[in-house]
């Protein structure tokens, strides 16, 4: 039976990944294979292609029959890629370094943020302190302004009392 390189469909649901296996052509897609050439993720940003490209060229003299997605891929593997696919396996350290790069970056946004909540709350108490103490002034003044109105009632009814007598005095006599 004839070989064909084709895909072989791995992951999880709705993450898939994939590897580029020569396996006969009646086994079912992700049955039996005879060799793994490499592999493709196309949901890494850029897609990622790995292959074998002296295997591939083995197995092309050989009689094999590459799909017409593998051959796709064949073929931007032997320009070196493209804007959306990159050929190599990716670089273990370089993945680490930029795992760290992102995670400092994402730490430096949660600290600003919450430096700015701390001061946005600072200012908030502030404000409200700064308006409990208006508000305390105010009611001071108030009773300072009643304490005062309150002085003077009585002196007031004082001076008037002489006068409410002189006419009371004044209606008696007219009596």
């Amino acid at each position: 039976m004839p070989a064909r390189i084709r895909l072989r469909r791995m992951g999880r649901k709705k993450t898939p990944h994939y590897r580029i296996v020569v396996a006969d052509s009646a086994s079912p897609r992700d049955g039996r294979f005879v060799e793994t050439l490499g592999y493709y993720k196309p949901l890494s940003h850029p897609a990622r292609l790995v292959v074998d490209l002296e295997r591939v060229d083995h197995w092309l003299t050989a009689g094999a029959s590459p799909s017409g997605t593998v051959k796709s891929l064949i073929s931007k593997a032997r320009r070196g890629g493209d804007a959306t696919l990159v050929i190599g396996a990716e670089d273990a350290e370089a993945r680490q370094a930029k795992r760290a790069e992102e995670l400092a970056s994402r730490r430096a946004v949660e600290q600003k943020v919450a430096a700015d909540a701390k001061a946005a709350d600072a200012a908030v108490a502030e404000a409200a302190a700064a308006e409990a103490k208006a508000a305390e002034e105010a009611k001071a003044a108030e009773a300072v302004a009643a304490a005062a109105e309150a002085a003077e009632a009585p002196e007031a009814s004082a001076d008037d009392a002489p006068a409410a007598e002189a006419s009371a005095d004044e209606e008696e006599k007219s009596e």
